[in-house]
């Protein structure tokens, strides 16, 4: 990758840790995790841009809201909100944006390996997510699980058919604007 590439791509992290906090700034609150946008970000990230430049759009966001800028869900910033109850969400992003990268390669880039590798994200995310949330609220499992995950199935899976069609549709377009990112 030569330096306009790099450039090109940093770019687009930079424009995708903008799209990640645009979607956690439209925030549902229904409890201590609100229902976001957020996710369906994240889990585009290594779909179009690559596990690489993925990855460096998730960490940009994250330092972002742990300097305490306002990218969290409603708004919000700092450190207390990577340590409270929702922060096994965003740490769970980093697994998630590295495996759904890696799975959607393996897979060839097809849509029903985009689907399948961002429902390995989700879960990955849930499983990160929930064990904290039990953790920082002293909530049992059961509570856990009926605050930190049942309520959001069903708009992940929009969300991830939604995602799926837009990876779709711009995955052509950054190949036209000479974009590797297979090897990003």
């Amino acid at each position: 990758m030569n330096i306009s590439e790099n450039l090109r791509m940093l770019v687009y992290s930079s424009l995708f840790a903008a799209l990640i906090a645009a979607g956690a700034f439209l925030a549902i609150p229904i409890g201590p995790v609100p229902i976001v946008l957020q996710n369906m970000f994240v889990l585009m990230a290594p779909l179009l841009l690559g596990t690489k430049w993925g990855s460096a759009a998730l960490i940009l966001y994250l330092l972002m809201g742990a300097c305490g800028f306002p990218v969290f869900a409603g708004g919000t910033g700092g450190l207390g909100r990577i340590l409270g109850p929702t922060g096994g969400y965003l740490l769970g992003y980093i697994p998630a944006v590295c495996i759904t990268g890696f799975i959607s390669v393996k897979a060839g880039k097809t849509f029903w390996g985009d689907v399948i590798a961002m429902l390995i994200g989700s879960l990955i995310v849930y499983a990160a997510g929930v064990p904290w949330l039990k953790v920082a609220t002293a909530m049992p499992w059961e509570k856990a699980f009926a605050v930190g995950i049942y309520p959001f199935l069903i708009g992940d899976i929009l969300k991830i058919v939604a995602a799926t069609y837009c990876v779709k549709l711009l995955r052509p377009m950054l190949k036209n604007n000479e974009v590797n990112v297979a090897n990003a």
